[in-house]
């Protein structure tokens, strides 16, 4: 098998695994409905595993272009092999979408809310504040990223690793996923998105392409940042890279603080 097929079956097992378990909780009738957060991060963080299992020793199963992105700024990935990764992440998980779509085939019609069918597939902000959404999708990946990198320098038992990589992810999303959802992985986003818009999911609404931006752009930056970070302080390797991007998150969060202020003082206008 190629890396170009690991990563993209990789990528669809994430997606079946995944958006299976928020379809379980989601889906009116679903035998696994309101099972609530803590199962669908858990859901997600055994999804990684199994993915990472799958492929791991065939394309190191980055099964994200923000993994993908972040490596190859360090040098740790080859910039050459970047777009066939992406291209192959996002068809896996676009198939990934829709195999999820068949399983859960009887519970679209019966499932009233569409943002709940829209969440099956993509993410959806708890409160909708795009820079504030922005920075929680470039903390989460910078975590996701500079965990992976961590965890890589450890040696473990042979086989371990999967495991330590999803309890990554459940970290990140019993500790980081709550303002957003935690994509913090485009394709995981923006694949299934597409496939929501395609599919003839009954009383379906809209895929939101005013907010499908920041889950890509979000952990890109972050899963950037996260590469860079290790390699300055954990390898002691200085990268020009890094205080550009530095500077970059740093306009994002005063920018975010400073949005957040004026909304308030329109609430108390109001008020």
């Amino acid at each position: 098998m190629s890396p170009f097929v690991g990563e993209l079956i990789g990528t669809m097992i994430l997606i079946i695994l995944g958006g299976g378990v928020v379809g379980g909780v989601l889906m009116k009738k679903s035998k696994a409905e309101d099972a609530g957060w803590i199962v669908i991060t858990v859901g997600w963080g055994l999804a990684v595993t199994m993915g990472v299992y799958a492929v791991g020793n065939i394309s190191d199963a980055h099964l994200n272009p923000a993994v993908t992105l972040g490596f190859a700024s360090i040098g740790e990935f080859p910039w050459a092999d970047v777009p066939k990764y992406i291209v192959a992440q996002m068809i896996g998980a676009m198939i990934g979408a829709v195999i999820v779509y068949f399983q859960y085939l009887p519970h679209w019609k019966v499932t009233e809310d569409p943002d709940a069918k829209l969440s099956v597939f993509a993410t959806i902000p708890a409160i909708r504040h795009p820079l504030s959404n922005m920075i929680s999708e470039v903390i989460g990946t910078f975590v996701l990223v500079l965990g992976l990198l961590a965890i890589g320098a450890n040696e473990f038992t042979e086989g371990l690793n999967p495991l330590i990589v999803g309890a990554l992810i459940l970290a990140i999303g019993v500790s980081l996923g709550g303002p957003t959802g935690y994509a913090i992985n485009p394709a995981r986003d923006l694949g299934p998105r597409i496939a929501h818009f395609f599919l003839p999911i009954p009383g379906k609404g809209s895929s939101d392409w005013k907010y499908a931006w920041i889950p890509v752009i979000g952990p890109v930056l972050g899963g950037i940042y996260g590469a860079l970070f290790y390699q300055k302080f954990f390898e002691g390797m200085n990268n020009s890279l890094f205080w550009l991007v530095s500077l970059m998150i740093l306009a994002l969060f005063v920018l975010a603080q400073i949005s957040i202020r004026k909304s308030n003082v329109k609430v108390k206008a109001l008020n």
